[in-house]
This record gives structure tokens, sequence and C-alpha cells, in this order.
């Protein structure tokens, strides 16, 4: 759903300290906040779409239209692609698909806070292991015992096992997607490569989307699913595009881990979904694992 796979240094480093790169850094920030919002409640809000056309149906639709749109506006030069670059696009496009349908197959199941929350063990697990080993080994830990804080209610275990097994695709999905994403950043330029991966992305969840889409699909259901695709994916990969370029990846990352809150917020107001005293720890703790195992990866 977010990416916190930008590599440091070069282009990607935080700017000097004159008062407009200042100025810069702080709408950056805003930038990630609108995004991380752009994500949890444009999966909230899906809910309705959902009910009709099924995860895997929205999800195929969404990355349609998101592939078409982003192609018409990048307008990538298809015919003077490699094949290393062909293989890279395909690879990422993969990774999204995945993380993708999962992640909506589980928020279908089980509350959008908690989804959240384990899709989010994909990229602390990615930044640990890339962070070296020591004491940073005990991020993954904490953030899934603040799953298990999140999982149950004060009184059952909230959700069931086949949500929690797609939220745990979707963090694999967004591991793979970390790691294969700072690969094809490297294989393009400009939007080019996201461009290519989401046309991938859209042609890997055919199979899984198309029937389901078909079964039920009307103009009203379209366009629904159409202003779905900008606030996911569209709109928060074009302000993480631009935020990347004006602050430290180590600073994204750490903003990206109010992603969890964010969407626990996002299943309250839209959903309902209510936290209890419990809940609201597990959240703290997936943030705190998350802010310290994506900073001490960057530094």
């Amino acid at each position: 759903m977010t990416d916190m796979e930008t590599p440091t240094g070069g282009a990607w480093a935080a700017p000097t300290n004159s008062a407009d790169d200042r100025r810069r850094v702080y709408l950056a920030i805003v930038f990630c906040l609108l995004s991380m919002s752009s994500v949890q409640f444009g999966a909230a809000l899906s809910t309705p779409v959902m009910q009709e056309l099924g995860p895997f149906g929205t999800t195929w639709l969404r990355l349609c239209f998101a592939a078409v749109a982003l192609m018409l506006f990048v307008r990538p030069p298809l015919l003077s692609y490699g094949k290393q670059q062909w293989f890279a696009a395909a690879a990422l496009g993969t990774a999204m698909a995945t993380m993708t349908l999962c992640f909506f197959a589980a928020i279908e199941r089980i509350p959008l806070g908690l989804a959240v929350a384990i899709d989010f063990l994909g990229p602390l697990t990615v930044a640990t292991i890339f962070g070296g080993g020591g004491w940073r080994l005990l991020c993954p830990a904490v953030a899934a015992a603040g799953v298990l804080c999140l999982s149950w209610d004060g009184s059952a275990w909230v959700g069931d096992t086949l949500g929690v097994l797609f939220a745990l695709g979707a963090a694999a999905g967004w591991g793979s997607y970390i790691v294969l994403m700072k690969q094809a950043g490297q294989q393009f330029t400009g939007l080019e490569g996201l461009s290519v991966s989401l046309l991938f992305a859209a042609l890997v969840a055919t199979p899984f989307g198309l029937h389901k889409a078909a079964l039920g699909l009307s103009p009203e259901l379209a366009l629904m699913t159409g202003l779905l695709a900008l606030l996911v994916p569209l709109l928060p990969y074009a302000l993480e595009f631009v935020a990347l370029r004006w602050m430290k990846a180590s600073a994204f990352g750490i903003l990206m881990s109010l992603e969890p809150a964010i969407g626990a917020g996002a299943g309250f107001i839209v959903l309902g979904q209510a936290l209890t005293p419990s809940q609201m720890l597990g959240v703290a703790l997936v943030i705190t694992a998350s802010a310290a195992g994506t900073m001490s990866s960057q530094t």
C-alpha cells in the first residue's frame, strides 16, 4: 500500500538548511501524512464496492484504472526498454499485485487497524534485515507483540484465520515490493518504472479479479472504483514520489510508521471499528518498533 524502499544518499539525500529547503521538507511531511491518510481512508471507503465486486474484483478494477491513468500521464517509451527493464517492471508489478490483492482481501475479514499492523511486518522485517543484527532484531518481536494486542478485543480474538493469512501475504508482498522497487528505480527514470509496473500488476491481478468484477459491475460501481483508484494507489504514489525528493529516506520511513495508527483511526471513523485500551497499546508497539527499525536501518 506505501513505499519505504527508496535508497538513501544521492538524489534522495536531505537538502541543505536554506529557508527554501526547509519549506520543502515541511511540505514533504504534509505530503507523507496526506499519502497515508489517502491509503487508509481509501481502503476503508472501499467496503461498499467490495461488498458488490469482492476484494479481488475491486482490486483488479482499481489497478486497471490506475495503470491506464498513469500510462496516459507518463507516456512511457515502451518500445525502447530492454529485457532487464521489462523483467524489473514485471517483478515489481507481481509484488504490487500480491500486496494489494491480499491487503483488500484481509480488510474484508479483519479490522483495518489489525490488517495494517500485520502488513507493516513486511517492511519492518526488511528494514531490520538490511539494518544488521544486534538489538534491531527485537523490532519485529515488539511489532508482533503489538499485533497480538490488536488481535484481542478484551473478550475474544478478532477477525479470522484466513484474514490474518491474507494480511501476512500482503506483508510478504510489501517486503518484496521494497526490495524490487529499489531495483526498478535504477532501471527507469521518473515515473516510468511505476507506470509499467502498474500495468503488470493489473495483468497479474486479472485472473483473480476479472471474473468477479464482470459479475456485478455497473456504471455506478465503475465510477466509484475509478474515484477510489485516485485515493489508492495514484495519489499516494505521486505524493510520496515528490516527498522523497525533498527528505531523507530515514525520515520518510519514520513518518510512515504512523500508518497503523492512521489505519486504526480510519477504521474507527469510517467503519466504526473502535479500539480497546489493549489494542491502542498494540498500535503504539507497532509504531515504536517500525520507527526504531526503520531509523536504525538508515543510519
